[in-house]
């Protein structure tokens, strides 16, 4: 697919999802130091009265996670690359029975990231993340003993990658799937939606945006991204959503 670099003109009609880390916020070295600065918290609140409520984050984190980065705020919610989902009204909808599977892929990877510098297992409950961005001359022993790990949990689960993270989750689960269940409710239903990424992990969605007719945006460039529009940067995104609700107040003032 041919990219622009253009954001494209706000519009009532979307609906939109978002990623967080590298979309809406800086990745961090460790995924606890991430925080939403007040302006971007009142730019969502003023986009999704905008949208009607059509706004939901769509993350590889859990929803707790979300909820603590961007609080007060209890918006709708993906997390766990689909796994989890929380709707407009509040549900949560979560599929169980990975409990000991997941224990025993975790057991798996325990010693080797308590014997390595630099090394993150990221326990998200049905999920586990192995981060290496601080130690990335370990990726070849990341990889290897993921594997064992996705062994060890058995049919139905694989292993996703993100940058500088490997991450073990179950099957038929991801940001399309997730977004896709949002298009099918209101007040999602109806609308032309939108959804902002910018890793690998985010092209499960921009395929089911492209598919619904909708817009894709990348943040940062990528030779194989399903994205239709390329967005320079975290800052960039932030300074399009902040001037675009500005000009929605000043319409409505």
């Amino acid at each position: 697919m041919s990219n622009t670099t253009a954001l494209p003109d706000w519009d009532t009609g979307w609906a939109m999802f978002l990623d967080v880390d590298g979309t809406l916020v800086d990745i961090e070295h460790h995924p606890d130091q991430v925080r939403a600065a007040p302006e971007l918290k009142r730019t969502l609140v003023t986009a999704t009265r905008a949208l009607d409520g059509a706004l939901a984050l769509v993350s590889g984190r859990s929803i707790a996670s979300l909820d603590r980065i961007f609080a007060p705020l209890c918006l709708p919610a993906a997390g766990l690359h689909g796994l989890e989902r929380r709707d407009a009204d509040g549900r949560v909808h979560y599929p169980g029975g990975y409990a000991e599977r997941i224990a025993a892929a975790r057991a798996e990877l325990l010693g080797f990231v308590q014997s390595e510098a630099g090394l993150l297992l990221e326990d998200k409950g049905a999920a586990l993340a192995l981060h290496y961005r601080n130690a990335p001359q370990l990726e070849g022993a990341c990889r290897r003993h993921m594997d064992a790990a996705l062994r060890a949990a058995g049919a139905d689960f694989h292993v996703q990658q993100g940058k500088m993270v490997l991450e073990l989750k179950p099957s038929g689960h991801d940001k399309g799937t997730a977004i896709l269940a949002f298009m099918a409710e209101p007040p999602f239903s109806g609308r032309v939606p939108v959804f902002i990424g910018d890793d690998l992990t985010d092209e499960d969605g921009f395929r089911a945006v492209n598919e619904l007719g909708g817009l894709s945006v990348r943040v940062g460039a990528h030779p194989d991204t399903r994205a239709g529009i390329v967005a320079g940067d975290v800052a960039e995104i932030r300074r399009w959503l902040s001037a675009s609700m500005e000009r929605i107040d000043v319409s409505t003032a």
